[in-house]
């Protein structure tokens, strides 16, 4: 009698028991009903959300009102997984049942359409390593949840994901010595720098992403930090000038958030979350896709990382896939730079492995994917679900790998040092790389989904404009610097005659991008206000009036994260900047 006739769930793997459903695509759990089962129901359907599964996790944005204090944090904590005692299989009509008949705990043959359905629901492949096999994760076990550590971040990230917007993630690999058999890696007896930096920013119309590196030997101010100490306390880590990138993270009890408030500090992009492993990471998840391809243009015999491979294509995982990753002495001039290229390499290697066929449809690969991707995870409590992770990933397969475009924040060595050791942004094309990324503008070339949306904003800035004097706005900060909302004002009213403006504090909520709200009949003036601010067509937003301090109808300007200061134009650059760069389709050798 075999485990399922004795009732026995303890001795069957469990990925065996899960059935591809060929009318949505995606695995479904499939046991006799009386034997035991996961605390985990199947993947839910749309008319299933809000029920016991949970509601879907909401997307409010952040409250950083001119970047005043901010709130305490709770400790890191773990989410707990479930408990094990559920009802039978989950049903989805007779005809479905009874085709079933006779075949729970079997997967039923592979057929061409199924395969092709399965790639539908994470095909594309761009989680970035992580968060792919975190959303595959959710459609086996909701006990992975379980598995993925959270921090709370405060005011650093958002409090939620939110499918309608572009959204950037920052990657964090630590040099951390955690795990059996790290020994030899990393600073001995580091706290845990943030080693290997990736800035992920998806686009809002999911056409294109862009993975920036950052050199962990960058040269930056690391602004103060809020952080939450053992005892549940909050200490401000004070802020240092001068200091390698690395150090945003572990020293002097920085966080990951004191990470992205780095990077918010030296691009001016808000980062919205956080992702964060270490070593055991790149060895768990490449033994579970079966080892990721690699292409060297010579031998490489590595005394330092240990990596040993002849030139040509060869498959790593384990030890030796973490060996190509941290090898640097091997490569180009054997600096950081030269790693980092390497690694960006592996990563794409990597995400055409998980976004095949053959991984896909296997459920024993997802089932392994998804435990050691949770298990590695450190994420925000913004995204600590699983169910919000499933969302993530669901717009991440989006992306062509075609149009996931890496590159390195552009640097110089540092001129001060006459042994280089650190780096320093090159001032005349990092400053256009942040701006393209803050403006969600494609580094690769994509047909844009919204080009009839984008001729509708354009069409917003054609026709009368309204008299400076006649122009009437409430100027709102909802994310710029303090005090640019006076700023904004003194300069309208003194410098372009914009009288009837006021200062109406604090916005709400902070955006990412200015913008001015108006009334139908409000359109001259918002075109005259567009112009002397330069404010692109994106910017406007028709709406509704709003009354002033004089009880009458005026229209909002809010102040975003993009503000540069009053008179400085918000228009948005029509193309990226011509970098060195490469795209995560194309097979490249590590020289």
């Amino acid at each position: 009698m075999d485990a399922q006739g004795r009732g026995r769930a303890d001795n069957i793997d469990p990925a065996d028991q899960w059935v591809l459903n060929p009318d949505t695509g995606e695995y479904e759990l499939r046991l006799n009903p009386s034997v035991p089962q996961s605390a985990v129901p199947g993947p839910r359907r749309a008319a299933s959300r809000g029920t016991a599964a949970g509601p879907r996790a909401s997307a409010p944005g952040r409250a950083r009102p001119d970047r005043q204090d901010r709130p305490d944090r709770p400790e890191t904590s773990k989410t707990a997984a479930p408990g094990r005692t559920v009802p039978g299989p989950r049903r989805h009509g007779a005809s479905e049942d009874a085709a079933q008949a006779g075949r729970r705990g079997r997967r039923p043959a592979k057929q061409k359409s199924k395969a092709k359905k399965a790639v539908t629901w994470t095909g594309g492949g761009l989680a970035l390593v992580l968060v792919a096999a975190g959303g595959g994760g959710y459609l086996y076990l909701k006990h992975l949840e379980g598995n993925v550590t959270t921090t709370d971040v405060g005011s650093a990230g958002k409090n939620g994901f939110s499918k309608d917007e572009a959204f950037n993630i920052l990657i964090i690999g630590t040099d951390k010595r955690t795990g059996a058999g790290n020994e030899g890696y990393g600073d001995k007896g580091s706290v845990g720098h943030a080693d290997t930096n990736i800035l992920l920013h998806v686009s809002e119309d999911r056409t294109n992403a862009t993975a920036l590196s950052i050199p962990r030997d960058l040269l930056v101010n690391v602004p103060d930090c809020p952080t939450k100490q053992p005892d549940g306390s909050t200490k401000i880590v004070p802020g240092t000038d001068g200091v390698r990138f690395n150090t945003s993270l572990g020293q002097d009890g920085r966080d990951p958030g004191c990470t992205m408030r780095t990077v918010e500090e030296v691009m001016g992009i808000p980062v919205d979350h956080f992702m964060m492993a270490d070593f055991n990471a790149v060895k768990t998840l490449t033994t579970a896709v079966g080892g990721v391809d690699v292409c060297l243009q010579h031998a490489v015999k590595d005394k330092d990382s240990h990596l040993d491979l002849p030139a040509g294509e060869s498959t790593v995982q384990g030890e030796q896939a973490l060996a190509f990753v941290r090898t640097r002495h091997s490569f180009g001039n054997q600096g950081d730079l030269d790693r980092i290229k390497v690694q960006q390499q592996f990563l794409s290697s990597l995400m055409r492995k998980m976004s095949s066929s053959n991984t896909l449809t296997s459920p024993t690969k997802l089932y392994k994917l998804a435990e050691a991707a949770t298990k590695a995870l450190t994420v925000d409590k913004g995204i600590g679900k699983v169910s919000t992770l499933k969302d993530v990933a669901t717009e991440l397969k989006k992306v062509p790998t075609k149009n996931i475009t890496f590159l390195t924040v552009p640097v110089v060595d540092n001129p001060a040092e006459t042994v280089k050791a650190t780096v320093v942004l090159n001032q005349s094309t990092a400053p256009q790389v942040f701006d393209a990324i803050r403006n969600d503008v494609s580094f690769t070339d994509v047909k844009k989904k919204e080009k009839a949306a984008k001729d509708a904003a354009a069409a917003r800035l054609k026709g009368t404009q309204s008299e400076a004097s006649e122009v009437r706005v409430r100027i709102l900060n909802g994310g710029a610097p303090a005090g640019s909302a006076q700023e904004t004002l003194s300069w309208l009213q003194n410098s372009k005659g914009v009288t009837k403006s006021e200062n109406a504090g604090n916005a709400p909520q902070t955006l990412s991008r200015t913008t001015l709200e108006y009334a139908p009949d409000q359109a001259p003036q918002a075109r005259r206000l567009a112009a002397l601010m330069g404010l692109s067509g994106a910017a406007l937003k028709p709406g509704e009036s709003v009354t002033n301090s004089q009880g009458l109808p005026a229209m909002t300007l809010t102040l975003g994260k993009d503000f540069k200061g009053a008179g400085v134009s918000l228009t948005a650059p029509a193309k990226a900047p011509d970098v060195e760069k490469s795209t995560a389709d194309k097979v490249q050798c590590a020289s």
